[in-house]
């Protein structure tokens, strides 16, 4: 008779172009159809120009095999991949002391908390929305060898609420979380989690997705990514201090989330215009299209 482990398949939902994918073992399920019909990030990165569920497979199929995505054979390169992305801007402050600590998701193994700049790099630098995970050990191994955390390693859970909580009472005082726009109410509890000595960063991604009821949750954010979503650049980018970018836009709602963006930019090489104008700044044919 198999022994539990042997038996036992890890699965994986992990959002992509608004689509829901299911991973079990080497095998890949696209649930529902995709938001998105064309994105310049999935053109500059995969080469993909129109956006249907058999690209939506081919896509995860890639990051599996090549970087070893909700596998035990998962890579972790620190290297950055987006010029403007969450765990590009975590990992730069995180070096900077801006931050003491990340609290993130994996796949393989839920939610994450780490000091780490390079972990919490690797652990961002390929994944959309994770909206469920199972355990796998060699993943969880490689986060405990390399100054992580994990919340939950039986069931590889996904809070984020609970891993702030688990950091507070860990020491850390300066706290950078990432929350999925799936999980936008989470955002409220944990900006009520401030206190006169604990800072609580949020970063607000993985958008595409969000309706007008998340809206008075995403605003509370530090950062948001506005993804594919039409709300989050109409109505959150009207109340932004800062964006950054034009065609995947970033906007920074506080002066806390406008300082960890200058703090970016001061380590990369790119020529930048500065410039003063109403938001948001948005050139409709450089945006994603989404389904009609």
């Amino acid at each position: 008779m198999k022994s539990k482990e042997m038996i036992h398949v890890a699965r994986h939902v992990i959002m992509c172009c608004g689509a829901k994918v299911e991973i079990v073992g080497k095998e890949v399920k696209v649930l529902s159809e995709p938001l998105v019909c064309s994105c310049p990030l999935m053109e500059k990165l995969y080469n993909v120009k129109n956006i249907t569920k058999e690209t939506v497979e081919r896509i995860m199929r890639f990051k599996i095999e090549k970087f070893g995505i909700a596998t035990s054979q998962r890579k972790f390169d620190c290297s950055l991949v987006v010029p403007y992305g969450a765990s590009e801007m975590i990992k730069c402050c995180l070096r900077k002391g801006i931050f003491d600590c990340a609290v993130l998701v994996c796949d393989g193994a839920g939610t994450v908390i780490t000091s780490n700049p390079d972990l919490a790099q690797a652990i961002g630098a390929r994944l959309t929305g994770i909206i469920e995970t199972s355990p796998i050990p060699q993943i969880i191994q490689y986060i405990r060898n390399n100054n992580g955390y994990v919340l939950d390693e039986e069931n590889a859970s996904i809070d984020q609420l609970g891993g702030v909580k688990r950091a507070i009472t860990m020491g850390f005082r300066k706290i950078a979380v990432t929350i999925a726009g799936f999980n936008a109410s989470c955002i409220s509890k944990i900006r009520k989690m401030e206190k006169e000595n604990v800072e609580i960063t949020i970063f607000s991604v993985c958008n595409t997705c969000v309706t007008e009821k998340d809206i008075i949750h995403i605003q509370k954010s530090d950062l948001v990514w506005a993804s594919a979503s039409k709300i989050i650049r109409e109505i959150i980018g009207q109340k932004a201090v800062l964006q950054l970018g034009i065609r995947i836009p970033v906007f920074a709602l506080t002066n806390r989330g406008k300082k960890v963006i200058l703090s970016y930019l001061e380590e990369i090489s790119d020529t930048l215009l500065i410039s003063r104008v109403k938001l948001p700044y948005i050139i409709s044919e450089k945006q994603p299209k989404l389904q009609e």
